[in-house]
Protein backbone atom coordinates (compact mmCIF):
# COMPACT_ATOMS: atom_id res chain seq x y z
CA UNK A 1 0.00 0.00 0.00
CA UNK A 2 1.34 3.46 -0.88
CA UNK A 3 2.28 5.83 1.88
CA UNK A 4 -0.45 8.24 0.76
CA UNK A 5 -3.14 5.60 1.33
CA UNK A 6 -1.73 4.87 4.78
CA UNK A 7 -1.90 8.58 5.56
CA UNK A 8 -5.55 8.71 4.43
CA UNK A 9 -6.48 5.63 6.51
CA UNK A 10 -4.88 7.11 9.61
CA UNK A 11 -6.64 10.44 9.03
CA UNK A 12 -9.99 8.60 8.74
CA UNK A 13 -9.27 6.88 12.04
CA UNK A 14 -9.01 10.33 13.69
CA UNK A 15 -5.27 10.42 14.19
CA UNK A 16 -3.68 13.84 14.52
CA UNK A 17 -1.10 15.28 12.18
CA UNK A 18 1.78 14.83 14.62
CA UNK A 19 0.79 11.22 15.34
CA UNK A 20 0.44 10.39 11.61
CA UNK A 21 3.87 11.92 10.95
CA UNK A 22 5.42 9.87 13.77
CA UNK A 23 3.79 6.60 12.60
CA UNK A 24 4.75 7.04 8.92
CA UNK A 25 8.20 8.55 9.60
CA UNK A 26 7.55 11.74 7.67
CA UNK A 27 7.46 15.40 8.65
CA UNK A 28 4.37 17.08 10.07
CA UNK A 29 4.43 19.65 7.27
CA UNK A 30 4.25 16.86 4.66
CA UNK A 31 1.13 15.44 6.33
CA UNK A 32 -0.32 18.93 6.50
CA UNK A 33 0.33 19.57 2.79
CA UNK A 34 -1.39 16.34 1.72
CA UNK A 35 -4.48 17.06 3.84
CA UNK A 36 -4.55 20.63 2.56
CA UNK A 37 -4.59 19.37 -1.04
CA UNK A 38 -7.61 17.21 -0.22
CA UNK A 39 -9.49 20.17 1.19
CA UNK A 40 -8.57 22.47 -1.72
CA UNK A 41 -9.52 19.97 -4.44
CA UNK A 42 -12.81 18.80 -2.99
CA UNK A 43 -11.58 15.21 -3.25
CA UNK A 44 -13.32 12.57 -1.11
CA UNK A 45 -11.13 10.24 0.89
CA UNK A 46 -13.20 7.02 0.14
CA UNK A 47 -12.91 7.70 -3.57
CA UNK A 48 -9.19 8.26 -3.27
CA UNK A 49 -8.72 4.99 -1.40
CA UNK A 50 -10.34 3.07 -4.25
CA UNK A 51 -7.78 4.33 -6.76
CA UNK A 52 -4.69 2.37 -7.80
CA UNK A 53 -1.40 3.54 -6.34
CA UNK A 54 0.04 5.26 -9.47
CA UNK A 55 -3.28 7.01 -10.19
CA UNK A 56 -3.55 8.20 -6.59
CA UNK A 57 0.00 9.54 -6.62
CA UNK A 58 -0.77 11.43 -9.84
CA UNK A 59 -3.59 13.25 -8.02
CA UNK A 60 -1.11 14.63 -5.51
CA UNK A 61 1.99 14.94 -7.78
CA UNK A 62 0.88 16.43 -11.08
CA UNK A 63 4.46 16.93 -12.30
CA UNK A 64 7.11 19.60 -12.41
CA UNK A 65 5.49 22.89 -13.37
CA UNK A 66 8.79 24.37 -14.62
CA UNK A 67 8.09 23.04 -18.13
CA UNK A 68 4.96 25.16 -18.29
CA UNK A 69 6.76 28.42 -17.88
CA UNK A 70 7.02 31.01 -20.64
CA UNK A 71 10.69 30.49 -21.54
CA UNK A 72 10.16 26.76 -22.11
CA UNK A 73 7.19 27.50 -24.37
CA UNK A 74 9.40 29.88 -26.36
CA UNK A 75 12.20 27.28 -26.58
CA UNK A 76 9.81 24.50 -27.65
CA UNK A 77 8.36 26.65 -30.43
CA UNK A 78 11.84 26.93 -31.98
CA UNK A 79 13.14 23.41 -31.34
CA UNK A 80 12.65 22.21 -34.94
CA UNK A 81 14.70 25.14 -36.19
CA UNK A 82 17.56 24.37 -33.75
CA UNK A 83 17.67 20.68 -34.68
CA UNK A 84 17.68 21.52 -38.39
CA UNK A 85 20.44 24.13 -38.03
CA UNK A 86 22.68 21.69 -36.11
CA UNK A 87 22.95 19.54 -39.26
CA UNK A 88 24.49 22.41 -41.23
CA UNK A 89 28.25 22.70 -41.63
CA UNK A 90 29.97 24.64 -38.83
CA UNK A 91 26.84 25.22 -36.73
CA UNK A 92 27.44 24.43 -33.04
CA UNK A 93 25.28 24.51 -29.96
CA UNK A 94 27.30 27.43 -28.63
CA UNK A 95 26.48 29.45 -31.77
CA UNK A 96 22.77 28.60 -31.55
CA UNK A 97 22.67 29.53 -27.86
CA UNK A 98 24.29 32.90 -28.53
CA UNK A 99 21.69 33.64 -31.23
CA UNK A 100 18.96 32.39 -28.85
CA UNK A 101 20.09 34.70 -26.00
CA UNK A 102 20.44 37.72 -28.26
CA UNK A 103 16.84 37.34 -29.39
CA UNK A 104 15.46 36.24 -25.99
CA UNK A 105 17.62 37.62 -23.13
CA UNK A 106 15.53 36.08 -20.34
CA UNK A 107 16.00 32.60 -21.80
CA UNK A 108 17.86 29.55 -20.48
CA UNK A 109 21.53 29.45 -19.59
CA UNK A 110 23.86 27.54 -21.93
CA UNK A 111 23.78 24.33 -19.84
CA UNK A 112 19.96 24.31 -19.64
CA UNK A 113 19.70 25.13 -23.35
CA UNK A 114 21.91 22.08 -24.21
CA UNK A 115 20.00 19.88 -21.76
CA UNK A 116 16.59 20.61 -23.27
CA UNK A 117 18.06 20.29 -26.79
CA UNK A 118 19.44 16.82 -25.99
CA UNK A 119 16.12 15.75 -24.49
CA UNK A 120 14.34 16.72 -27.67
CA UNK A 121 16.88 14.84 -29.85
CA UNK A 122 16.34 11.68 -27.82
CA UNK A 123 12.56 12.04 -28.00
CA UNK A 124 12.71 12.60 -31.76
CA UNK A 125 14.51 9.28 -32.41
CA UNK A 126 13.33 6.67 -29.90
CA UNK A 127 15.20 3.37 -29.84
CA UNK A 128 13.26 0.12 -29.68
CA UNK A 129 14.56 -2.71 -27.52
CA UNK A 130 14.73 -5.86 -29.68
CA UNK A 131 13.78 -9.18 -28.14
CA UNK A 132 15.20 -11.88 -30.37
CA UNK A 133 13.60 -15.26 -30.94
CA UNK A 134 15.57 -18.48 -30.97
CA UNK A 135 16.81 -19.62 -34.43
CA UNK A 136 15.28 -16.52 -36.00
CA UNK A 137 18.27 -14.60 -37.43
CA UNK A 138 21.97 -14.96 -38.15
CA UNK A 139 23.90 -11.67 -38.19
CA UNK A 140 26.84 -11.56 -40.63
CA UNK A 141 29.73 -9.13 -41.00
CA UNK A 142 33.46 -8.81 -41.65
CA UNK A 143 35.78 -7.51 -38.94
CA UNK A 144 37.37 -4.16 -39.74
CA UNK A 145 40.88 -5.34 -38.85
CA UNK A 146 42.76 -8.13 -40.60
CA UNK A 147 44.79 -11.15 -39.54
CA UNK A 148 47.67 -12.62 -41.52
CA UNK A 149 49.85 -15.64 -42.17
CA UNK A 150 53.26 -16.10 -43.81
CA UNK A 151 53.65 -17.89 -47.13
CA UNK A 152 56.25 -20.54 -46.29
CA UNK A 153 57.55 -20.70 -49.88
CA UNK A 154 58.07 -16.95 -50.45
CA UNK A 155 58.07 -15.44 -46.96
CA UNK A 156 55.33 -13.00 -48.02
CA UNK A 157 52.84 -11.85 -45.38
CA UNK A 158 49.32 -12.63 -46.64
CA UNK A 159 46.58 -10.42 -45.20
CA UNK A 160 43.22 -12.09 -44.53
CA UNK A 161 39.70 -10.86 -43.89
CA UNK A 162 37.86 -12.25 -40.85
CA UNK A 163 34.25 -13.35 -41.34
CA UNK A 164 32.10 -13.03 -38.18
CA UNK A 165 28.56 -14.29 -37.54
CA UNK A 166 26.38 -14.65 -34.46
CA UNK A 167 22.93 -15.84 -33.44
CA UNK A 168 21.41 -12.95 -31.45
CA UNK A 169 19.24 -15.09 -29.17
CA UNK A 170 22.10 -17.08 -27.63
CA UNK A 171 24.89 -14.70 -28.78
CA UNK A 172 26.68 -17.80 -30.10
CA UNK A 173 29.60 -16.74 -32.31
CA UNK A 174 31.41 -18.10 -35.37
CA UNK A 175 34.52 -16.66 -37.04
CA UNK A 176 37.01 -17.70 -39.69
CA UNK A 177 39.65 -16.10 -41.91
CA UNK A 178 39.29 -15.97 -45.70
CA UNK A 179 41.49 -14.48 -48.41
CA UNK A 180 39.18 -11.59 -49.30
CA UNK A 181 35.65 -10.22 -49.14
CA UNK A 182 34.91 -11.37 -52.69
CA UNK A 183 31.70 -13.27 -53.38
CA UNK A 184 33.42 -16.67 -53.59
CA UNK A 185 35.16 -16.27 -50.21
CA UNK A 186 32.08 -14.77 -48.56
CA UNK A 187 29.81 -17.61 -49.72
CA UNK A 188 32.40 -20.22 -48.71
CA UNK A 189 32.64 -18.74 -45.19
CA UNK A 190 28.85 -18.57 -44.86
CA UNK A 191 28.48 -22.23 -45.92
CA UNK A 192 31.15 -23.22 -43.36
CA UNK A 193 29.24 -21.24 -40.71
CA UNK A 194 25.92 -22.99 -41.41
CA UNK A 195 27.64 -26.37 -41.40
CA UNK A 196 29.23 -25.52 -38.06
CA UNK A 197 25.86 -24.51 -36.58
CA UNK A 198 24.32 -27.73 -37.89
CA UNK A 199 21.19 -25.95 -39.10
CA UNK A 200 19.71 -22.91 -40.83
CA UNK A 201 18.03 -19.86 -39.20
CA UNK A 202 14.91 -18.25 -40.62
CA UNK A 203 16.79 -15.21 -41.96
CA UNK A 204 20.31 -14.08 -42.78
CA UNK A 205 21.11 -10.47 -41.86
CA UNK A 206 24.29 -9.31 -43.64
CA UNK A 207 25.80 -5.86 -43.54
CA UNK A 208 25.67 -3.93 -46.83
CA UNK A 209 28.95 -5.34 -48.16
CA UNK A 210 29.28 -5.78 -51.94
CA UNK A 211 29.51 -9.59 -51.67
CA UNK A 212 25.99 -9.64 -50.18
CA UNK A 213 24.19 -6.54 -51.49
CA UNK A 214 24.65 -5.21 -55.02
CA UNK A 215 22.78 -1.95 -54.40
CA UNK A 216 22.06 -0.72 -50.90
CA UNK A 217 18.60 0.72 -50.35
CA UNK A 218 16.64 1.37 -47.18
CA UNK A 219 13.49 -0.31 -48.44
CA UNK A 220 14.36 -2.66 -51.34
CA UNK A 221 18.08 -3.53 -51.46
CA UNK A 222 19.30 -5.60 -54.43
CA UNK A 223 20.66 -8.89 -53.10
CA UNK A 224 23.67 -10.47 -54.77
CA UNK A 225 22.55 -13.35 -57.01
CA UNK A 226 24.95 -15.80 -55.38
CA UNK A 227 23.58 -15.00 -51.89
CA UNK A 228 19.98 -15.32 -53.16
CA UNK A 229 20.83 -18.74 -54.65
CA UNK A 230 22.35 -19.82 -51.34
CA UNK A 231 19.27 -18.66 -49.42
CA UNK A 232 17.01 -20.61 -51.80
CA UNK A 233 19.21 -23.69 -51.49
CA UNK A 234 19.07 -23.60 -47.68
CA UNK A 235 15.41 -22.59 -47.45
CA UNK A 236 16.01 -19.26 -45.72
CA UNK A 237 15.72 -15.57 -46.62
CA UNK A 238 18.04 -12.55 -46.71
CA UNK A 239 17.17 -9.35 -44.79
CA UNK A 240 20.08 -6.89 -45.08
CA UNK A 241 20.68 -4.40 -42.29
CA UNK A 242 19.59 -0.85 -43.08
CA UNK A 243 22.19 1.57 -44.40
CA UNK A 244 23.85 3.65 -41.64
CA UNK A 245 21.83 1.92 -38.92
CA UNK A 246 24.45 0.27 -36.69
CA UNK A 247 21.81 -0.70 -34.12
CA UNK A 248 20.36 -3.14 -36.67
CA UNK A 249 23.47 -5.27 -36.24
CA UNK A 250 24.60 -4.16 -32.79
CA UNK A 251 25.14 -7.71 -31.57
CA UNK A 252 27.50 -8.71 -34.35
CA UNK A 253 29.33 -5.39 -33.94
CA UNK A 254 29.74 -6.22 -30.27
CA UNK A 255 30.99 -9.69 -31.22
CA UNK A 256 33.67 -8.10 -33.40
CA UNK A 257 34.84 -6.04 -30.40
CA UNK A 258 34.95 -9.18 -28.25
CA UNK A 259 36.87 -11.06 -30.94
CA UNK A 260 39.50 -8.31 -31.01
CA UNK A 261 40.23 -8.95 -27.33
CA UNK A 262 39.62 -12.69 -27.17
CA UNK A 263 41.09 -13.78 -30.53
CA UNK A 264 43.23 -11.06 -32.09
CA UNK A 265 44.98 -10.09 -28.86
CA UNK A 266 45.67 -13.69 -27.81
CA UNK A 267 47.12 -14.57 -31.23
CA UNK A 268 49.19 -11.39 -31.63
CA UNK A 269 52.56 -13.09 -30.91
CA UNK A 270 51.92 -16.26 -32.93
CA UNK A 271 53.14 -16.89 -36.48
CA UNK A 272 51.12 -18.98 -38.92
CA UNK A 273 52.34 -20.44 -42.21
CA UNK A 274 49.06 -21.34 -43.89
CA UNK A 275 45.43 -20.24 -43.89
CA UNK A 276 44.47 -23.59 -42.38
CA UNK A 277 46.79 -23.07 -39.40
CA UNK A 278 45.36 -19.60 -38.86
CA UNK A 279 41.76 -20.89 -38.92
CA UNK A 280 42.55 -23.72 -36.52
CA UNK A 281 43.88 -21.17 -34.02
CA UNK A 282 40.84 -18.90 -34.53
CA UNK A 283 38.48 -21.85 -34.03
CA UNK A 284 40.20 -22.74 -30.75
CA UNK A 285 39.88 -19.19 -29.38
CA UNK A 286 36.26 -18.86 -30.54
CA UNK A 287 35.43 -22.10 -28.72
CA UNK A 288 36.92 -20.61 -25.52
CA UNK A 289 34.88 -17.44 -26.12
CA UNK A 290 31.61 -19.36 -26.55
CA UNK A 291 32.35 -21.43 -23.44
CA UNK A 292 33.19 -18.42 -21.24
CA UNK A 293 30.50 -17.62 -18.65
CA UNK A 294 28.64 -14.43 -19.59
CA UNK A 295 28.48 -11.49 -17.20
CA UNK A 296 25.40 -11.38 -14.94
CA UNK A 297 24.29 -14.78 -16.32
CA UNK A 298 24.74 -18.28 -14.98
CA UNK A 299 25.40 -19.86 -18.38
CA UNK A 300 27.73 -19.48 -21.38
CA UNK A 301 26.87 -18.87 -25.04
CA UNK A 302 27.41 -22.48 -26.05
CA UNK A 303 25.13 -23.80 -23.28
CA UNK A 304 22.38 -21.38 -24.31
CA UNK A 305 22.76 -22.33 -27.98
CA UNK A 306 22.72 -26.10 -27.40
CA UNK A 307 19.87 -26.01 -24.89
CA UNK A 308 17.43 -23.54 -26.45
CA UNK A 309 18.35 -22.82 -30.05
CA UNK A 310 20.11 -25.53 -32.04
CA UNK A 311 17.13 -27.91 -32.16
CA UNK A 312 14.95 -25.09 -33.57
CA UNK A 313 17.20 -24.47 -36.59
CA UNK A 314 16.01 -25.80 -39.95
CA UNK A 315 17.87 -28.95 -41.05
CA UNK A 316 20.70 -28.60 -43.56
CA UNK A 317 19.92 -29.72 -47.15
CA UNK A 318 21.27 -33.09 -48.31
CA UNK A 319 23.31 -31.59 -51.16
CA UNK A 320 26.28 -29.28 -50.72
CA UNK A 321 25.76 -25.76 -52.04
CA UNK A 322 27.98 -24.62 -54.90
CA UNK A 323 28.07 -21.03 -56.04
CA UNK A 324 26.36 -20.51 -59.40
CA UNK A 325 27.62 -18.36 -62.28
CA UNK A 326 25.44 -17.08 -65.11
CA UNK A 327 26.39 -16.53 -68.75
CA UNK A 328 24.55 -16.21 -72.07
CA UNK A 329 25.94 -17.55 -75.36
CA UNK A 330 24.69 -18.24 -78.88
CA UNK A 331 24.72 -21.90 -79.95
CA UNK A 332 27.29 -22.32 -82.73
CA UNK A 333 26.69 -24.14 -86.02
CA UNK A 334 28.44 -27.22 -84.61
CA UNK A 335 25.75 -27.24 -81.85
CA UNK A 336 28.25 -26.42 -79.08
CA UNK A 337 28.65 -23.44 -76.76
CA UNK A 338 32.04 -22.34 -75.46
CA UNK A 339 32.40 -21.61 -71.73
CA UNK A 340 35.03 -18.92 -72.15
CA UNK A 341 36.21 -19.06 -68.53
CA UNK A 342 37.69 -22.51 -69.25
CA UNK A 343 37.82 -22.32 -73.08
CA UNK A 344 35.94 -25.60 -73.17
CA UNK A 345 33.06 -26.58 -75.49
CA UNK A 346 29.81 -28.27 -74.43
CA UNK A 347 27.18 -29.78 -76.74
CA UNK A 348 23.47 -28.97 -76.95
CA UNK A 349 20.83 -30.62 -79.17
CA UNK A 350 21.34 -29.70 -82.86
CA UNK A 351 17.79 -28.28 -82.99
CA UNK A 352 19.05 -25.36 -80.83
CA UNK A 353 21.65 -24.18 -83.37
CA UNK A 354 21.56 -20.37 -83.68
CA UNK A 355 19.49 -19.80 -80.53
CA UNK A 356 20.51 -17.92 -77.38
CA UNK A 357 21.41 -20.26 -74.52
CA UNK A 358 21.57 -19.35 -70.83
CA UNK A 359 24.41 -21.18 -69.10
CA UNK A 360 24.43 -21.75 -65.32
CA UNK A 361 27.61 -23.37 -64.11
CA UNK A 362 29.13 -24.32 -60.77
CA UNK A 363 32.46 -25.78 -59.75
CA UNK A 364 31.33 -29.26 -60.86
CA UNK A 365 28.38 -28.88 -63.25
CA UNK A 366 27.32 -26.98 -66.40
CA UNK A 367 23.58 -26.60 -67.13
CA UNK A 368 22.35 -25.14 -70.42
CA UNK A 369 18.87 -23.63 -70.94
CA UNK A 370 17.19 -22.67 -74.22
CA UNK A 371 13.74 -21.04 -74.35
CA UNK A 372 13.29 -21.59 -70.61
CA UNK A 373 13.94 -25.35 -70.83
CA UNK A 374 17.01 -27.20 -69.64
CA UNK A 375 18.38 -28.92 -72.74
CA UNK A 376 21.76 -30.18 -71.49
CA UNK A 377 23.68 -30.95 -68.29
CA UNK A 378 27.41 -31.70 -68.35
CA UNK A 379 30.10 -32.41 -65.80
CA UNK A 380 32.38 -29.39 -65.83
CA UNK A 381 35.63 -30.03 -67.71
CA UNK A 382 38.65 -27.76 -67.24
CA UNK A 383 40.51 -29.06 -70.32
CA UNK A 384 41.15 -25.92 -72.40
CA UNK A 385 40.20 -26.27 -76.05
CA UNK A 386 38.50 -29.63 -75.44
CA UNK A 387 34.99 -30.78 -76.30
CA UNK A 388 32.37 -32.43 -74.11
CA UNK A 389 29.82 -33.93 -76.49
CA UNK A 390 26.75 -36.11 -76.01
CA UNK A 391 26.14 -38.33 -79.06
CA UNK A 392 22.35 -37.81 -78.90
CA UNK A 393 22.86 -34.06 -79.38
CA UNK A 394 24.38 -34.52 -82.85
CA UNK A 395 22.61 -34.66 -86.21
CA UNK A 396 23.34 -37.61 -88.56
CA UNK A 397 26.11 -35.75 -90.42
CA UNK A 398 27.82 -34.77 -87.19
CA UNK A 399 27.48 -38.30 -85.80
CA UNK A 400 29.47 -39.57 -88.77
CA UNK A 401 32.35 -37.26 -87.92
CA UNK A 402 31.98 -38.03 -84.24
CA UNK A 403 32.25 -41.78 -84.83
CA UNK A 404 35.42 -41.56 -86.93
CA UNK A 405 38.50 -43.38 -85.62
CA UNK A 406 41.41 -45.42 -87.03
CA UNK A 407 39.41 -48.58 -86.32
CA UNK A 408 36.41 -47.19 -88.20
CA UNK A 409 38.52 -46.57 -91.35
CA UNK A 410 40.39 -49.87 -91.09
CA UNK A 411 37.08 -51.74 -91.01
CA UNK A 412 35.74 -49.89 -94.07
CA UNK A 413 39.02 -50.47 -95.99
CA UNK A 414 39.10 -54.20 -95.19
CA UNK A 415 35.58 -54.66 -96.52
CA UNK A 416 36.52 -52.76 -99.70
CA UNK A 417 40.04 -53.72 -100.77
CA UNK A 418 43.02 -55.60 -99.32
CA UNK A 419 45.49 -53.17 -100.88
CA UNK A 420 43.58 -50.21 -99.39
CA UNK A 421 43.62 -51.96 -96.02
CA UNK A 422 47.42 -52.32 -96.25
CA UNK A 423 47.73 -48.68 -97.30
CA UNK A 424 45.62 -47.50 -94.31
CA UNK A 425 47.70 -49.66 -91.94
CA UNK A 426 50.90 -48.00 -93.10
CA UNK A 427 49.18 -44.57 -93.06
CA UNK A 428 48.22 -44.79 -89.37
CA UNK A 429 51.66 -46.15 -88.39
CA UNK A 430 53.33 -42.87 -89.35
CA UNK A 431 52.85 -41.51 -85.85
CA UNK A 432 50.76 -38.51 -86.87
CA UNK A 433 47.70 -37.39 -84.91
CA UNK A 434 44.83 -39.64 -86.19
CA UNK A 435 42.41 -36.76 -86.86
CA UNK A 436 44.95 -35.29 -89.31
CA UNK A 437 44.61 -38.45 -91.46
CA UNK A 438 40.81 -38.79 -91.52
CA UNK A 439 40.36 -36.53 -94.56
CA UNK A 440 43.06 -38.52 -96.43
CA UNK A 441 41.10 -41.70 -95.65
CA UNK A 442 37.85 -40.09 -96.83
CA UNK A 443 39.52 -39.11 -100.12
CA UNK A 444 40.94 -42.60 -100.73
CA UNK A 445 37.55 -44.18 -100.01
CA UNK A 446 35.95 -41.84 -102.54
CA UNK A 447 38.54 -42.88 -105.16
CA UNK A 448 37.70 -46.50 -104.41
CA UNK A 449 34.01 -45.86 -105.11
CA UNK A 450 34.68 -44.06 -108.44
CA UNK A 451 37.48 -46.27 -109.83
CA UNK A 452 37.67 -49.81 -111.16
CA UNK A 453 38.79 -52.16 -108.40
CA UNK A 454 41.72 -53.70 -110.28
CA UNK A 455 43.04 -50.31 -111.36
CA UNK A 456 42.58 -48.85 -107.84
CA UNK A 457 44.41 -51.76 -106.19
CA UNK A 458 47.38 -51.34 -108.57
CA UNK A 459 47.52 -47.64 -107.65
CA UNK A 460 47.54 -48.53 -103.95
CA UNK A 461 50.31 -51.07 -104.58
CA UNK A 462 52.46 -48.43 -106.35
CA UNK A 463 51.91 -46.00 -103.43
CA UNK A 464 53.01 -48.66 -100.94
CA UNK A 465 56.13 -49.57 -102.98
CA UNK A 466 57.13 -45.91 -103.16
CA UNK A 467 56.16 -45.24 -99.50
CA UNK A 468 53.85 -42.40 -100.54
CA UNK A 469 50.82 -42.86 -98.27
CA UNK A 470 48.65 -39.93 -99.30
CA UNK A 471 45.58 -39.15 -101.35
CA UNK A 472 47.33 -36.87 -103.85
CA UNK A 473 49.86 -39.49 -104.98
CA UNK A 474 47.20 -42.15 -105.57
CA UNK A 475 44.94 -39.65 -107.35
CA UNK A 476 47.78 -38.62 -109.72
CA UNK A 477 48.55 -42.26 -110.55
CA UNK A 478 44.92 -42.83 -111.54
CA UNK A 479 44.62 -39.54 -113.40
CA UNK A 480 47.75 -40.18 -115.53
CA UNK A 481 47.09 -43.90 -116.07
CA UNK A 482 50.36 -44.74 -114.32
CA UNK A 483 49.04 -48.20 -113.49
CA UNK A 484 49.37 -49.19 -117.22
CA UNK A 485 52.92 -47.79 -117.42
CA UNK A 486 53.88 -49.79 -114.35
CA UNK A 487 52.56 -52.94 -116.03
CA UNK A 488 54.67 -52.32 -119.20
CA UNK A 489 57.91 -51.79 -117.27
CA UNK A 490 57.35 -55.01 -115.38
CA UNK A 491 56.99 -56.95 -118.69
CA UNK A 492 60.21 -55.43 -120.19
CA UNK A 493 62.65 -57.15 -117.85
CA UNK A 494 66.30 -57.53 -118.92
CA UNK A 495 67.53 -61.09 -120.00
CA UNK A 496 69.90 -62.90 -117.70
CA UNK A 497 73.58 -63.06 -118.99
CA UNK A 498 76.86 -63.91 -117.32
CA UNK A 499 78.49 -60.70 -118.64
CA UNK A 500 75.93 -58.46 -117.01
CA UNK A 501 77.36 -56.93 -113.87
CA UNK A 502 75.23 -56.28 -110.88
CA UNK A 503 75.42 -53.60 -108.28
CA UNK A 504 77.46 -55.82 -105.98
CA UNK A 505 80.53 -55.23 -108.19
CA UNK A 506 80.42 -51.51 -107.49
CA UNK A 507 81.73 -50.09 -104.26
Amino acid sequence: MSQIKQLLHLHQQGKGKKQIARILGISKNTVKSYLQKIEDSSLHIPDLLNLEGPVLEEKFHAGNPSYKEERYAHFKANIDYYLKELKRIGVTRQLLWEEYKSGYPQGYSYSQFCFHLSQQEIAASPSAVLHHEAADKLYIDFAGKQLSYIDSSTGEVIKCQVFVACLPYSDYCFAMAVRSQRVEDFIYALVCCLNHLGGVPKALVPDNLKAAVVKADRYEPDINTALSDLANHYGTTVVPARVRKPKDKALVENQVKLIYSRVYAKLRDFRFFSLQQLNEAISEKILDHNQTRMQQKDYCREEKFLADEKHLLKPLPHTVYEIKYYKQYKVASNNHICLFKDRHYYSVPYTCIGKQAKVIYTRSKVSIYVDGQRVAVHVRNYNKGGYTTVREHLCSAHKHYRDRSPGYYMTKAKSSSNELYNLFSLLFKQGKYPEQLYRTCDGLLRLRRTTEQDKFEKACRIAIENQRYNYGFVANILKNNMTEYQQETEEKTLPKHENIRGRELFF
